[in-house]
């Protein structure tokens, strides 16, 4: 029997780590997964030791406010695996935390898979590096990060990427317009402002600004926001009424909605790869402190921030980043991408896009990976 030892983040890690369990349960029944998760992670029948809604944390510096934290977090971490002794410890994507962390496993003597490596190559190809000194296995989701990391001496394997096997609707396309009450006269726009508290805060006024002037522009539009299950639903309900405007909270089904909708308006993240995935451009957000924007400016090494346009490798989305994430600057963006003219160009860039991902079979091929190494372990 297994010990698989997990540690994911954020939301997205969540979804991720969610399918590696039951890609791991489908392979071997008996098999224990435990660790750091959300509800995917439970559902998919993982063990949630800490709950991501306590962890969420973006930008430099708020990293530094919540190191007392997260220093805690990790001891936590280090109690588990003396107790627990798993045979592996899978990290998923959070880089910041989950490095250190990998260093602790290493340390015990427990194999490290890696999955959603950090971003070596948009940051600091040494950092591969780094990584390649404690980690036993990248399992690399990108083809480009494939290489960086080869270069630096880790043992990597191009597995493809999960979300080509995740993102599929489940429903019609007439239950899910009936679901989410679309109507037939309008463009369906989505609001993700994010799915981390801060996010929340920085995102989500500019954007209900930034549909109220595109419902100006385009009176035949109606909004809907995907509630990220890390966000308190009055949190949104609050923020929505003091702007105004109409907009329907949906709970779930996101891929279904994603395949109806016309636009998201979306902070930057895995959400404007999803999107794409069915074929749902994005106007791609993102602003952080000056502080924080500062710091991204002269350690980020790559043209483009938002997820579609890297894997693309040119920009197929326009993105609006600080200073130019205003809400007029918002809503000229929605109105170009909305075109009929410009539809056929992005529908064909959206399919280069996911070309590029890969072949599916991504979670099953990571969950034999980690099975493996958890064998040898033994």
């Amino acid at each position: 029997m297994a010990k698989i030892l997990i540690s994911a983040g954020e939301a997205s890690g969540d979804i991720h780590a969610a399918a590696v369990t039951a890609a791991i349960k489908n392979i071997d029944p008996d098999a224990q997964v435990f660790g750091m998760g959300g509800d995917a992670l439970r559902a998919a029948g993982g063990e949630v030791l800490f709950d991501i809604k306590d962890h969420g944390v973006m930008g430099f510096v708020e990293v530094i406010k919540k190191l007392p934290d997260l220093f805690k977090l990790r001891s936590d971490f280090a109690k588990v695996m003396d107790e627990r002794k798993p045979d592996c410890l899978v990290v998923v994507d959070y880089p910041g935390f989950n490095m250190k962390l990998a260093k602790v496993a290493h340390d015990k003597g427990i194999p490290v898979v890696s999955y959603i490596a950090p971003s070596a190559w948009a940051w600091n190809k040494g950092r591969a590096k780094n990584v390649a000194k404690i980690v036993d296995k990248v399992a690399c989701i990108f083809p480009f990060e494939y290489d960086v990391y080869k270069e630096a001496g880790a043992p990597v394997e191009f597995v493809g990427h999960p979300l080509v096997d995740i993102v599929h609707p489940t429903m019609s396309k007439a239950e899910a317009e009936t679901w989410v009450g679309k109507d037939p006269d309008k463009k369906l726009v989505l609001l993700m402002p994010g799915s981390r508290l801060m996010e929340i805060e920085k995102m989500l006024p500019t954007l209900l600004e930034g549909a109220k002037q595109l419902q100006k522009q385009l009176p035949k539009v109606q909004f809907a926001m995907p509630r990220a299950g890390t966000i308190p639903l009055a949190m949104l309900q609050s923020k929505i009424k003091a702007s105004g405007l109409e907009v329907k909270i949906t709970e779930g089904h996101n891929y279904d909605l994603f395949s109806v909708a016309d636009l998201a308006l979306a902070t930057s993240g895995t959400v404007t790869l999803e999107a794409a995935l069915c074929g749902l451009p994005s106007v791609i957000v993102y602003r952080t402190s000056p502080l924080n924007a500062f710091i991204a400016r002269l350690v980020i090494n790559i043209p483009n921030i938002g997820l579609p346009n890297i894997v693309a490798g040119k920009q197929i989305l326009p993105e609006l980043l600080q200073e130019d994430f205003t809400p007029a600057k918002v809503a000229a963006a929605a109105m170009e991408l909305l075109a009929e003219e410009n539809r056929p160009r992005i529908a064909e860039d959206l399919a280069y896009m996911k070309k590029r991902l890969g072949e599916p079979g991504a979670v099953g091929r990571v969950a034999q990976l980690i099975l493996k190494i958890a064998e040898e372990k033994k």
